[in-house]
């Protein structure tokens, strides 16, 4: 056997990804757990913010999603008190109403038969960028799996409970997997439940750390090449899986859940 000591970078960043494929491990959830997992996780990474925000992922039938009840925060939500509803926001299955903004994911899903999972939320990080109307600026290898893949939306459309805003934020998303929406906050469109869920953490963090940067001094551009290859290396289907289960184990230490 050859050693790897030898191997190109390109031979060495294949034999990883199938050992990535095989090897790293993931949780056995179900879809409606994962969702209530995905409002645990992001309440414990400081997404919360009252009432605001809605998570949300297809079920079987792709005209009805799961979503969690309007009137409860993100660290209430369990299996037990998700909703499930039609593209009209009409209740399926579940006690309780969902949230009127529910009604932009409605959109997207109907757009976008490749996602599976729609997150908006009102972090502190982003909300502040949204405030200065400043784009989210990708120069960090952590945040690079959101390199070119965040769009921005510059004219805030006010409260998004009406289809005109639901045709805007799709619009403004196009194929990308989030988008920044000025004076208001984060929409991500997974390709998974963990996908997503991984982008809004970093989405958040990215934020964060461009807001300590620009403190000091502006920031230096990423070289594109290089970034799209963190892009493509971060966002591998089971290294989202297994970092969304490090997050699920992560928060129930902290919350004291049992799952």
């Amino acid at each position: 056997m050859n050693s790897t000591l030898s191997m190109d970078k390109q031979s060495i960043m294949a034999k990883s990804r199938a050992d990535i494929a095989q090897n790293l491990p993931e949780g056995l959830w179900s879809d409606k757990q994962k969702v209530a997992l995905t409002c645990r996780i992001l309440f414990a990474q400081g997404h919360d913010s009252g009432l605001a925000g809605q998570i949300t992922a297809r079920c079987e039938n792709p005209a009805q999603y799961y979503t969690q009840p309007f009137g409860f925060g993100f660290d209430e939500i369990s299996t037990d008190n998700l909703l499930t509803v039609d593209e009209d926001l009409q209740v399926i299955e579940g006690e309780g109403m969902a949230n009127p903004a529910n009604r932009f994911h409605s959109w997207i899903y109907r757009a976008r038969p490749d996602v599976r999972c729609v997150i908006h939320t009102h972090p502190p990080h982003i909300s502040a960028l949204s405030m200065l109307g400043v784009p989210l600026k990708i120069s960090h290898m952590d945040s690079c799996m959101l390199y070119d893949d965040v769009a921005f939306l510059a004219n805030w459309p006010g409260v998004p409970v009406g289809n005109e805003e639901g045709e805007i934020i799709t619009a403004v998303l196009a194929d990308k997997r989030a988008a920044l929406l000025c004076h208001h906050g984060l929409v991500v469109a997974g390709k998974s439940i963990e996908e997503a869920c991984m982008l809004a953490i970093q989405c958040e963090r990215a934020a964060r750390l461009q807001l300590l940067a620009e403190a000091v001094a502006p920031i230096k551009d990423i070289d594109p090449a290089l970034a799209k290859e963190a892009h493509d290396w971060i966002l591998q289907d089971k290294r989202s899986k297994a970092g969304f289960a490090y997050y699920a184990r992560r928060t129930a230490r902290m919350l004291n859940l049992h799952i």
